[in-house]
């Protein structure tokens, strides 16, 4: 079977970690064909481009999407603050309903849990506005969304994660205590859920005291399922707690299979240091491994995630790092 991916390089560092996760996808011999699609602040400052509704209804066709990053496209030019993230990749996530953030964090044997992140509601759904802007009585409102239908699919998902795993434990982290709607909401639908999951043992954390918890105590967490804003917060902190941004992978993805999924490393574009060869791609590579996990290519992907497990690999440039972990892929995969 091919699969159709579509490929956002982007901005700053972007197109080079995409492209040394391309090379360790042509090292599993998984059949696939690619699409390339010039998007990002660079091109937005260029002629205007943001995204298009025509290629937006291309992606429908496809099977996954891999960007490498979008935002400012070097130092000292920017594209008005927001105008490409909202509009390239908060506009994927709702039109293509990609609503479970799924990002993994392994380091050592205290640090190996992955947060499950409502993806398409909450703070970041956009509802709000200004009242008298730009006077002294200015007014600023932004709203969060949580449905029923949206946490209880989150939710489930994560039990299904869990139960999955071999600890069999998830955690929900809100904040109930002040956030006592969306907070009521969300642990009533996780108990009512948990109900059909007997062997999925359940905690609870406020966001703060998870915060505490990723940086004392990580091995305290398997599974972790939370609200968009919560999730955002919590999974870069879990990239620090797991060596760094550069190595914190995400997959944006719609497990209905109505659109394609996305998958994306963390760190942003990084313009300071694109175009010298010192990014760091091993989070595109894992993204990589999580793209071939959701297309079923488990042993492609399991092999590409073992060969991002040994810290000796990750010395030297972009292409060097790239180049051994794509020999070590292809190694297991031949052996």
């Amino acid at each position: 079977m091919t699969h159709r991916i579509g490929v956002i390089g982007g901005d700053g560092i972007g197109p080079e970690v995409t492209g040394a996760a391309l090379r360790v996808l042509e090292a599993t011999g998984v059949d696939h064909e690619l699409t390339h699609y010039d998007l990002g602040a660079h091109r937005y400052l260029e002629d205007g481009t943001v995204l298009p509704d025509e290629v937006m209804e291309q992606w429908r066709g496809l099977d996954a999407l891999l960007l490498g990053a979008v935002g400012d496209p070097a130092p000292g030019v920017a594209a008005p603050a927001g105008l490409v993230e909202r509009g390239i990749l908060l506009r994927m996530r709702f039109e293509l309903d990609q609503y479970i953030n799924l990002r993994p964090f392994r380091l050592t044997d205290r640090v190996d849990f992955e947060v499950v992140r409502e993806n398409t509601e909450g703070t970041y759904a956009g509802e709000g506005g200004f009242l008298r802007k730009g006077t002294p009585h200015e007014v600023a409102t932004q709203g969060s969304v949580n449905t029923r239908m949206g946490v209880e699919r989150c939710v489930r998902f994560a039990f299904e994660r869990a139960s999955r795993t071999e600890r069999k434990q998830l955690h929900l982290i809100h904040k109930k205590n002040v956030l006592t709607f969306a907070g009521d909401l969300w642990q009533r639908v996780f108990d009512e859920v948990a109900g059909e999951y007997p062997a999925v043992s359940t905690g609870y954390d406020h966001i703060d005291a998870a915060c505490i918890h990723f940086v004392e105590r990580p091995e305290r967490y398997d599974v972790i399922v939370t609200d968009n804003l919560f999730g955002d917060i919590l999974t870069d902190l879990g990239g620090a707690v797991a060596g760094g941004v550069g190595f914190a992978a995400s997959a944006n993805l719609n497990p209905d299979r109505t659109g394609p999924s996305m998958f994306e490393p963390v760190h942003g574009s990084a313009p300071d240091i694109a175009g010298q060869g010192r990014a760091n791609p091993v989070a595109a590579i894992v993204s990589v491994a999580l793209m071939l996990e959701h297309l079923g290519e488990a042993e492609a992907a399991a092999a590409v995630a073992e060969a991002c497990d040994k810290p000796e690999r990750y010395e030297g440039s972009t292409d060097e790092i790239a180049d051994r972990v794509a020999d070590a892929v292809r190694t297991s995969l031949a052996g």
